[in-house]
């Protein structure tokens, strides 16, 4: 069945804002705990929202409203320089998909917040059909309850739709769900450099999907 639906994790997928997630993380033990963590140990943490994960690994909990209040203003006051988190290949990516007339969903585990901030600064909301953020599942990746959600609201069949994220909790994800679900690796962060369970495919760069698609047209 052609392609009619395209749904996408946002972080590392979408939006290079993994980079400053993690400045604004390690900002959060290094004031609260007194502890530096890695990258590597953030990205341990990902699934629940923010809010959560500090919540969750915050050893002073007493801290943790006044550190969540810090994580959204180094977050929010993160400089998007020139090219932007939301480089070109990924504008005409979406651009293309909006013109050939695809249903455009995003599900991920961000808080709605955090998901606002960023689509605010990237003028990216018009490109989306529909946004389902961690704060909408009980549930998060690498469970598929957003994924079902997202084809629900549409009104789409997991036939005819294909998941695309940069993590194994994302490729976990859409396999639960039965869609078509591609690993992506075309911006400059992302979650994880190989995959525990094979993606149908791979993608370095938008150009290589967008060329799928138009052979499924």
């Amino acid at each position: 069945m052609p392609i009619r639906t395209v749904l996408f994790d946002f972080d590392g997928t979408l939006a290079d804002t993994l980079p400053l997630s993690f400045k604004a993380f390690k900002a959060v033990f290094e004031q609260f705990d007194n502890r530096i963590v890695s990258e590597e140990e953030i990205v341990a943490m990902f699934g629940p929202t923010e809010d959560d994960i500090i919540a969750r690994n915050l050893n002073n909990q007493a801290a943790v409203p006044e550190a969540t209040k810090l994580y959204y203003e180094i977050y929010r006051n993160g400089h998007f320089d020139d090219e932007g988190p939301l480089p070109s290949d990924i504008s005409h990516m979406l651009t293309t998909l909006r013109e050939q007339g695809m249903k455009i969903g995003v599900i991920t585990g961000k808080s709605k917040k955090a998901f606002l901030i960023s689509t605010e600064a990237l003028q990216l909301s018009s490109f989306f059909d529909v946004v389902i953020t961690g704060d909408d599942v009980e549930q998060p990746k690498p469970h598929p309850e957003g994924i079902h959600q997202a084809l629900q609201l549409l009104g789409s069949h997991q036939d005819e739709a294909v998941f695309l994220g940069d993590s194994n909790a994302d490729i976990r994800a859409g396999k639960s769900a039965g869609l078509r679900t591609y690993g992506v690796q075309w911006l400059s962060t992302y979650q994880s450099a190989t995959f525990e369970l094979q993606p149908d495919l791979i993608f370095t760069s938008t150009e290589a999907f967008l060329a799928l698609i138009h052979s499924e047209r």
